[in-house]
């Protein structure tokens, strides 16, 4: 009985699908405005007093990236700050130059733990300049072998770029 309930309700949704197409191209309407499931899983509404060729499904599509692109070389991608001891303020700077032929954009630098605090150039770097980013660790109470990583977002192509640095951690006391 339960899958004959169902079967049936399955079918009302589906004349009713058929009829909301057959309505949607033939220009007519009960009034108001119907609304459909877009491709992305968001309900999109479409206004039937507007031709059919006027719906736009990518409307709501992520923007594209249009930022004219470069590219980034650093003299390292990895530190290693060797023994270190435990609330020490370590800091390392990685040197990079814009090799591209556009203006460098450094978008952010995050790290992977407030433990890693990057600071970067806000300023475009010309085609062929410099930059310094620093990297400062404070590895409070870790102890032992440590990796942690600063994600560099810029107009660059891959978009990010991935800087490493590691140190072995000594308990004080």
């Amino acid at each position: 009985m339960k899958d004959k309930i169902q079967i049936a309700l399955l079918s009302v949704i589906a004349i009713a699908l058929v009829a909301l197409a057959v309505s949607q191209f033939s220009g007519k309407s009960e009034g108001g405005s119907n609304t459909v499931a877009a491709s992305n899983n968001v309900a999109a509404t479409i206004d039937p007093t507007k031709p059919a060729d006027t719906f736009d499904p990518l409307a709501n599509a992520a923007p594209v990236d249009n930022t004219p692109k470069t590219t980034i070389n650093f003299a390292e991608y990895e530190h290693d700050f060797g023994n270190i001891k435990q609330d020490s303020e370590n800091k390392y700077v990685f040197k990079f130059t814009n090799t591209g032929t556009e203006p460098l954009i450094i978008e952010t630098a995050n790290g992977s733990c407030g433990c890693t605090v990057p600071n970067y150039p806000k300023a475009p770097i010309p085609p062929g300049g410099t930059g310094d980013i620093e990297v400062e660790y404070k590895p409070g109470k870790q102890e032992n072998a440590q990796t942690k990583t600063v994600t560099v977002i810029a107009n660059t192509e891959p978009k990010e770029t991935t800087l490493r640095i590691t140190a072995n951690v000594q308990k004080v006391g």
